[in-house]
């Protein structure tokens, strides 16, 4: 039926008066506006941990439940399991220790994933946080496990050096943490990296090209970094915790070692490609730089 002017708008009156109240309401949108209100923007996580470093502090949350075990068989763990210098030690008396001639290997790693308690996994996991967090969405999982597994190892070595004799085991994952520091800040604090005055999201300031060794050592921030590491390292031992019959001594040495491994390494680990040289200096802020 065709509706002429005047009834047609009787009509819609009459059929407006029917509808719900929410059809007549002036505050909603127009059903046929141009106006569209943009979506909310995504709320992305305060912190979100890359995979492979939460594989990680996973590991070594599940391998602390050694603690549950009765004392006799936590302490054959740390035996088999820790880093024990004397192990290595021909020239004195002769002691045996569990896990025969295969600890003599594994244990330069497998020390780093045994912890004392739940405060020593909590500092470690701390500095990891920044630091590992950078490096492992940097490097990828087969990577950054490697890594940790090197430098590992290369603050055993420093503690193997520094205590020939010691009885005492060594166990914490204090010295692979001080390598992935020491790494982290060969790109730390160039332009766009997770220290710099302009950074970007947490995957692309892990990517952004690295310092070079030698231009990294000219970098005036990454050189304040390494006094203050080294100076409290020192003075302090910060991290890893040998155990002993008199108690907890710290193995600062080996947290050298880790660190020093980290710095020296890291080009063989990094699969940036490099950047491109500038002219300007080394030391001024958020520079980027080449490997």
């Amino acid at each position: 039926m065709h509706l002429h002017r005047v009834g047609k708008a009787a009509y819609l009156d009459r059929y407006a008066a029917k509808l719900p109240a929410k059809v007549l309401d002036p505050l909603e949108s127009q059903p046929y506006s141009s106006h569209v209100e943009p979506p909310d923007a995504p709320h992305e996580p305060i912190l979100t941990l890359p995979g492979a470093l939460t594989a990680y502090v996973a590991l070594i949350a599940v391998i602390h439940l050694r603690v549950l075990l009765p004392v006799e068989l936590e302490n054959w763990t740390i035996d088999v399991f820790g880093f024990i210098p004397k192990r290595y030690d021909s020239t004195l008396l002769n002691i045996s220790f569990p896990g025969g001639a295969g600890a003599k290997v594994w244990t330069f790693v497998t020390y780093s994933l045994l912890h004392a308690n739940l405060s020593h996994i909590g500092f470690n996991v701390l500095w990891l946080l920044p630091f590992g967090s950078a490096l492992a969405r940097r490097f990828g999982p087969v990577r950054f496990f490697t890594f940790m597994a090197v430098t590992a190892a290369a603050g055993a070595l420093a503690h193997l050096v520094t205590h020939e004799h010691a009885i005492a085991p060594m166990i914490g994952a204090s010295a692979s943490v001080s390598g992935a520091m020491a790494a982290a800040i060969r790109f730390a604090f160039v332009r766009g990296s997770f220290l710099s005055f302009r950074r970007g999201d947490a995957d692309a300031a892990a990517k952004v090209p690295a310092l070079s060794l030698v231009r990294a050592l000219r970098n005036t921030r990454v050189l304040g970094f390494l006094a203050v590491w080294f100076g409290v390292n020192i003075i302090f031992g910060l991290g890893s915790i040998s155990i002993g019959a008199e108690g907890a001594s710290v193995a600062w040495q080996a947290h050298i070692g880790g660190f020093l491994a980290g710095l020296m390494l890291f080009s063989l680990f990094d699969p940036v490609p490099p950047g491109i040289t500038h002219a300007a200096d080394a030391s001024s802020p958020d520079e980027p730089g080449r490997v």
